[in-house]
């Protein structure tokens, strides 16, 4: 499965706003250039994480955005979520219109076959990407990005996540 720009600009800006927590707003414009990325691009990601309530933002001369809630709370599954929508490897995945969850259509439901060959691996897919995105934090990537930067790897080393 492949996120779109939206989920890795989305969570660069993300990143950049926890490495400020606790400090007063900052301009969308100078996040765009520290990051290196396209003012105009970051204006529609901002937008979409503020109506998650991930983001808040101030008007005036010291206006700008900061994080919505506290770092340790922010889930990469409801940033990932905000920007690109519901997880889905495959095209047969929606939306459970009951809330929370998710359902699988099959394609192949129509032709009588109603338990598809292949809907067990992708709601497998489906749940260890989620669990990936739940189980990560904001906080956890900031603190990441700082251990590297600490011992000055290039390619800091990664943590396994356990899912299960």
């Amino acid at each position: 499965m492949l996120f779109s720009t939206k989920a890795e600009y989305g969570i660069r800006l993300m990143v950049a706003l926890g490495r400020r927590e606790g400090e007063r707003p900052v301009a969308l414009a100078a996040l765009a250039e520290a990051e290196n990325l396209p003012l105009s691009y970051l204006e529609h990601l901002v937008a979409k994480l503020r109506e998650a309530g991930l983001v808040s933002s101030q008007r005036g001369a010291h206006g700008g955005y900061r994080l919505g809630m506290p770092a340790e709370e922010i889930r990469m599954l409801a940033v990932v979520e905000a920007l690109e929508g519901p997880i889905a490897p495959m095209d047969c995945f929606t939306p459970d219109a009951g809330g929370g969850g998710r359902h699988v259509l099959c394609s192949h439901a129509e032709d009588g076959d109603v338990a598809c060959s292949t809907k067990l691996l992708w709601t497998r897919v489906q749940g260890g990407i989620t669990r990936a995105l739940a189980g990560t934090t904001l906080a956890e990537l900031v603190a990441f990005e700082r251990r590297g930067a600490a011992t000055d790897q290039t390619e800091p080393r990664l943590e396994p996540l356990t899912v299960g």
